[in-house]
């Protein structure tokens, strides 16, 4: 069967009835944490024989989606096309449109869904777990608790009418879901060459957040490591939560960031400087709205229309 119809995944059954929940991460080929902290799951399942005796319900878990983009060590696959704007998918289209395919049957089978991503080679997020602000009261409030109960410093819900994402689909078929973005370019790079997974001291947040929402959904019992300080903000607007259209660049050239990953700003502040390629005149962008750096891209080299910072607009504390 072509590897893009069937995805590799884990399955655990537990012996007593309960919920169906997928965690997938690799949606992108260049997000290796997420992945990763997936794969400690699969081993901690295997070798843990308690966990899988507690377990209530179905497990499913997908440490690398999208393994054409994997092998490529990209963002996207052989075809060029971004997983994450090409669900559904077609059973007979190019090879993203296959696995976005198969990654939409998977979705439709569970009863909840977590995403895992980074911020890949070039940007960086600060930790933060979102959700579509679905229409249906219910579904929009498991989704708001699954994304508090994570535990990350960021709690952020925006437009459900963006396509094409895997939460389109779970929003679609009625599945409570959530996303999870975790830092990216150096900073993951320097978790991953300091042994981010396994840990032997302390559990890494993603691991934490994933054991977070299988306690609040019932599937394990023991209690839910909560977030001390954390930030919920809501953003109603149309096209709210798409990052790869914030603060675009005017100009290609290299980039000089002004502003630092989590800091709070004003509209009009500077976020940062490009410079042409020969030097000379420097393109400044400003922020378009009052709130908290929750994504930079933290890469030297910028091609113009390129995203360089996501702010959001400050929300309440918990």
């Amino acid at each position: 069967m072509n590897e893009a119809m069937q995805l590799e995944f884990r399955r655990f059954g537990g012996s007593r009835v309960g919920p169906k929940l997928l965690i997938t991460a690799g949606v992108h080929g260049d997000e290796y944490l997420p992945m990763l902290a997936v794969g400690e799951l699969i081993r901690r399942f295997d070798f843990d024989d308690r966990l899988e005796r507690e377990l209530r319900g179905t497990l499913t878990l997908i440490p690398v989606v999208n393994r054409c983009a994997y092998r490529a060590g990209r963002r996207v696959g052989d075809d060029g096309r971004d997983l994450a704007r090409t669900c559904p998918g077609r059973q007979e289209g190019t090879i993203t449109e296959r696995v976005a395919y198969a990654l939409s049957r998977q979705i439709a089978e569970a009863d909840f869904y977590i995403d895992l991503h980074s911020g890949g080679t070039e940007l960086c997020v600060l930790p933060l777990a979102g959700y579509m602000l679905h229409a249906n009261a219910a579904i929009l409030q498991q989704q708001r608790k699954m994304a508090c109960v994570f535990g990350l410093p960021v709690v952020w819900g925006t437009s459900a009418e963006l396509q094409g994402r895997s939460l389109s689909v779970a929003r679609d078929a009625g599945i409570p879901a959530i996303y999870v973005e975790y830092l990216g370019a150096h900073r993951e790079l320097a978790e991953l060459s300091n042994g981010a997974f396994p840990s032997t001291d302390h559990d890494h947040p993603l691991l934490v957040g994933c054991l977070n929402v299988m306690r609040h959904l019932e599937m394990l019992p023991g209690a839910i490591q909560a977030c001390e300080d954390q930030q919920v903000a809501e953003d109603w607007r149309a096209g709210s939560g798409h990052m790869q259209v914030s603060h675009p660049a005017p100009t290609g050239g290299f980039l000089t960031l002004k502003v630092k990953l989590g800091q709070r700003v004003s509209c009009g502040e500077l976020l940062a400087e490009i410079e042409s390629l020969l030097g000379g005149e420097k393109h400044a962008v400003v922020a378009e709205q009052d709130g908290t750096v929750v994504m930079l891209r933290e890469y030297p080299r910028i091609n113009e229309g390129d995203s360089l910072a996501v702010v959001v607009e400050n929300g309440e504390r918990s």
